[in-house]
């Protein structure tokens, strides 16, 4: 994981979709009630970096005060719902509504499908990450050194 020297960003092909996912732990004390639910989150995960065929691209944790969240980059909406709606989630879902019904923990999450020409990512300085990870990473030269630029950059695949 090192460092890529200088400013690079991020370049995909075509669309794709940000997908953000969390727990938020509403009553600690309910440790047999949110515990399961964290402990599913790393057995998804294992599974999507050792199946690829799932259309998941990269993902990138955060640790915050009442529990975790995810940024997952996946290669369409079609490959994410797919996931979700089979294997392991499937049924990590169904015990969660059968258990998670008065409010000890919450599940959250957002979906973005990401057309060529509306994203642009930048990273100075840094190892691979986030999008730039899920993708590629890129010089940044005279033809996309700012922020306008490289979304322009991006609807035309270039």
């Amino acid at each position: 994981m090192g460092i890529h020297m200088g400013r690079f960003a991020a370049k995909m092909e075509g669309s794709f979709v940000v997908f953000i996912i969390g727990m938020r732990v509403n009553r600690w004390l309910a440790v047999r009630k949110w515990l399961p639910v964290a402990r599913a989150m790393p057995r998804m995960m294992k599974e999507l970096y050792q199946e690829k065929e799932h259309g998941f691209l990269h993902a990138e944790y955060f640790i915050g005060r009442n529990g975790p969240m995810l940024v997952q980059y996946w290669r369409s909406y079609d490959d994410l719902e797919r996931y979700a709606r089979n294997g392991f989630h499937k049924e990590t879902w169904r015990k969660f509504h059968q258990t998670g019904k008065a409010g000890e923990v919450g599940v959250y999450h957002e979906t973005y499908q990401i057309e060529p020409g509306q994203y642009e990512a930048v990273y100075n300085y840094m190892p691979a990450f986030g999008l730039g990870k899920a993708g590629q990473l890129i010089p940044v030269e005279a033809s996309n050194h700012s922020s306008r630029q490289r979304m322009n950059r991006s609807k035309v695949g270039g």
